[in-house]
């Protein structure tokens, strides 16, 4: 028996309990601290990860959990783990506008096999199971058939450290000759590529709970996600390039070295 519809049932359950918080605190006078890194953190993020661990722990006591607020907590059994960040897009909740997300991602030995990413503040919740597809607000999704790079969109995201690296001038390559450059950012483009409503994300500055139930959901809508030098996605990623498949190896070969 494959248990994944199990966990994307209690992923489901985590992501209401974590909704509620997050729209409860949602432009309000909350308090915002400073993590070493400089990132900030609120009520609302701790608040969410804890209604979410509580959910997964009823559930699944033998599972790891890896949090961005609470870190790892050793699970009693072995190789599951689950991957949270409670409130993707701190930064844009606490300035008020609707770039947030909850991301709830299973990872089963090395391979991330069940995603979900909801965006309540723009009511949509994507979510997937590798193999078996993935869905948009419940509709089914898969991503676009565009196989010319004259007539893809490209977004963006952090790439801060690939503007200082020898990749910088193959982004501006890809830039003057797609269809159209964006910055949907944080988890849109993401959902936007899985619709098949874009093309084609990179980012340079990510963590792998930003973006790990992401990939589930790009991968399971018939897309393909690596790092910048084509390498798999895992605990240690930092980099994205995401595309329809179709359009990949013509972005890695760009972005190559980077």
């Amino acid at each position: 028996m494959n248990p994944r519809s199990d966990w994307l049932d209690t992923a489901q359950r985590a992501a209401d309990r974590a909704e509620k918080i997050i729209r409860h605190y949602y432009r309000s006078d909350v308090e915002v601290t400073l993590k070493a890194d400089r990132s900030p953190v609120t009520q609302a993020d701790v608040e969410s990860e804890q209604a979410i661990r509580e959910t997964i722990r009823r559930d699944y006591p033998e599972h790891d959990f890896l949090g961005e607020e609470t870190g790892f907590d050793k699970g009693t059994g072995e190789g599951v783990q689950w991957l949270i960040d409670p409130i993707d897009g701190t930064k844009s909740f606490v300035r008020g506008y609707p770039f947030v997300s909850t991301q709830i991602a299973v990872m089963e030995r090395d391979e991330l096999t069940v995603g979900l990413s909801n965006a309540p503040l723009f009511q949509e919740r994507a979510w997937a199971i590798l193999g078996q597809g993935a869905w948009l607000n419940g509709d089914p999704i898969t991503v676009s058939d565009i196989d010319a790079w004259n007539r893809a969109t490209l977004s963006t995201g952090n790439i801060g450290s690939l503007a200082r690296s020898s990749g910088w001038n193959g982004l501006g390559q890809l830039v003057s000759t797609c269809d159209r450059i964006r910055g949907y950012g944080d988890f849109y483009h993401y959902h936007l590529l899985a619709a098949g409503r874009i093309d084609a994300v990179v980012e340079s500055d990510v963590n792998i709970l930003d973006i790990a139930a992401l990939a589930v959901v790009v991968e399971a809508a018939g897309g393909r996600i690596t790092d910048l030098n084509g390498g798999p996605i895992n605990l240690q990623t930092t980099t994205v390039v995401a595309t329809n498949g179709l359009l990949h190896d013509i972005v890695l070969e760009h972005l190559h070295g980077a």
